[in-house]
């Protein structure tokens, strides 16, 4: 098989797609490939696996069980501030649904029957235009989760964060490390080296970061391990 993907780093790329045939042969045509494909059968299933793990990119089909797929791809941008690049695919070769998906954030749309090689390239395409127009990879990223490392910007979907130097240092190891734990002596070498001070002071840094990332009743992201240290994630990561 020629796909011209054979000196490319791999993409993890999520189908979202409730057509059983149609989705195996995307995902075995991108394994071919070298990618790491996953699978979903339907919107609501697709929604939480998107916004759980990382993806490159991400295949949603229009007509979806449990929850369409714009539905999906507004939820996606909207409410989880997820930037990966989405090609909508779609029976529907009007006007109107196209305008309808570039509104809602798609980056591409295509009409079934689709060529699995034209799809293979143009989700390398997106992507890497996608990581181009990043700022030369100094953003660090988890879940809705945001820290320029250029601008020194937090952000919370929408909601930009006010971090003190030492939080931010803090917020910037858990992030690369993410969803692993990191122990609480390596955050506190981070801080202070050798100087550790007397009595927990770096649980309240910790409570201070946490009331700043998980405020307003959304996901929590940053966790506790007792006895160990702290982890960056979603709960069931």
């Amino acid at each position: 098989m020629n796909t011209n993907s054979t000196h490319t780093a791999p993409l993890q790329i999520l189908i979202i797609e409730d057509n059983h045939s149609l989705a195996a042969n995307i995902f075995d045509y991108l394994e071919a490939c070298g990618h790491i494909p996953d699978a979903a059968p339907d919107g609501n299933s697709g929604l939480n696996l998107a916004i759980q793990n990382h993806y490159d990119a991400i295949i949603l089909d229009w007509m979806l069980p449990r929850m369409d797929g714009i539905s999906v791809l507004r939820k996606l941008r909207e409410e989880h501030g997820c930037l990966i690049p989405i090609i909508i695919l779609t029976a529907k070769n009007q006007l109107e649904g196209k305008l309808l998906s570039f509104e809602n954030g798609a980056d591409d749309y295509l009409v079934k029957p689709i060529a699995l090689p034209e799809l293979e390239i143009r989700l390398r395409v997106l992507v890497r235009r996608a990581q181009t127009n990043a700022p030369a990879g100094r953003t660090l990223r988890v879940h809705d989760l945001n820290y320029n490392l250029d601008s020194l910007e937090v952000a919370r979907g929408p909601r930009l964060l006010t971090l003190s130097g030492t939080l931010r240092n803090i917020l910037e190891l858990l992030m690369r490390e993410s969803p692993k734990t990191v122990r609480r002596d390596r955050i506190e070498d981070l801080i202070w080296g050798e100087n550790v001070p007397e009595g927990d002071l770096l649980r309240s840094y910790m409570h201070l970061l946490r009331r700043a990332i998980d405020q307003n009743g959304v996901d929590k992201l940053l966790h506790t391990v007792t006895g160990v240290g702290y982890r960056l994630g979603r709960a069931s990561q």
